[in-house]
């Protein structure tokens, strides 16, 4: 159903990402709040950031796709920074409009003419009454998008293919198009979820490293590079 899209638990994304769960719920499938207006409570809707490549509804199998993930990435760096979800709001629809993409944070193009359109939505913002510093604003966005977003991310075109989170080096890709995007040993297209399971499964030494490569007919540096990359997700938020 969802061959070359990708497929992503909300936890998984949460995994590969470093965003809580509730955030990604909260960003791409909207949440209600309550807000009062002359003295009365309100409640009130916020609209998801996007529709998510996916079309599952029940909550409790919600997933995201391949384009989702990476654009969540560059969500996260934006409210690291302190920026108002309102105004990633406008830089999105900003790109989007000028880009004709639906996934326009992780386009090379962003890259280069992000400044502009972030200045274009924090001056929308602070029409609206937002209280945003737009000096402020303009010298943090280089260290939002930085060349490190973009590290590790294959295109075809415009189109971000494939992503390398430890760098293309190191061979472990996430291809929507293998294994439903799960994070693979690109030259054999084994998960390296399976390669880690058996590395903890022998002993989680040198000698369980050995073992691993030579169940799976992989070479010890590829094993190395799998193992790195599960512990480094251990230690994500949830």
């Amino acid at each position: 159903m969802y061959t070359g899209t990708g497929v992503y638990s909300l936890p998984e994304a949460s995994r590969l990402i470093g965003v809580q769960s509730r955030e990604i719920r909260r960003w791409l499938y909207g949440y209600s709040y309550k807000r009062t207006v002359n003295g009365e409570p309100v409640r009130k809707f916020s609209a998801p950031l996007w529709t998510p490549q996916t079309s599952i509804k029940d909550p409790d199998e919600q997933v995201i796709g391949f384009h989702d993930l990476l654009e969540i990435r560059f969500v996260r760096e934006f409210v690291r920074h302190g920026v108002p979800l309102a105004v990633v709001r406008r830089c999105l629809g900003v790109a989007r409009d000028m880009y004709q993409v639906d996934y326009p944070f992780t386009t090379l193009q962003f890259k280069t003419d992000g400044r502009t359109i972030f200045g274009e939505a924090i001056k929308a913002s602070q029409d609206d009454g937002s209280l945003t510093d737009l000096r402020t604003r303009q010298l943090v966005f280089k260290e939002i998008i930085s060349p490190s977003l973009y590290d590790g991310i294959e295109y075809d075109g415009r189109q971000a293919r494939k992503w390398y989170p430890l760098g293309a080096k190191k061979k472990i890709v996430l291809d929507p198009g293998r294994q439903f995007g799960s994070p693979i040993v690109e030259e054999t297209g084994t998960p390296t979820s399976v390669l880690f399971a058996s590395f903890l499964a022998e002993g989680r030494d040198e000698t369980a490293m050995q073992r691993t490569a030579s169940s799976y007919a992989i070479s010890l540096p590829l094993v190395r590079a799998a193992v790195t990359f599960e512990q480094g997700l251990k230690r994500t938020v949830h």
